[in-house]
């Protein structure tokens, strides 16, 4: 259990850090046989850095759990 609070920990604060990511597709617009052409297209990932530090709480909490055993 004590390994899963520091896994916790620590992904809370990357989430803290970073708070989103972008990553992209490519998508056929024409396709007229030998000719094609293609649009690539941006999604961003993004979450509240309050998630982090929800993560960072729980985390602490599941260290103390276990250390009372």
């Amino acid at each position: 259990m004590k390994n899963l609070g520091i896994v916790l920990i620590v992904l809370g604060i990357m989430m803290m850090v970073y708070t989103g990511f972008n990553y992209v597709t490519k998508e056929n617009v024409v396709d007229l046989g030998p000719i094609q052409i293609n649009a690539e297209k941006n999604h961003p990932v993004q979450w509240s850095p309050i998630v982090g530090l929800v993560l960072i709480v729980g985390g602490i909490v599941v260290v103390a759990v276990d250390r009372k055993k």
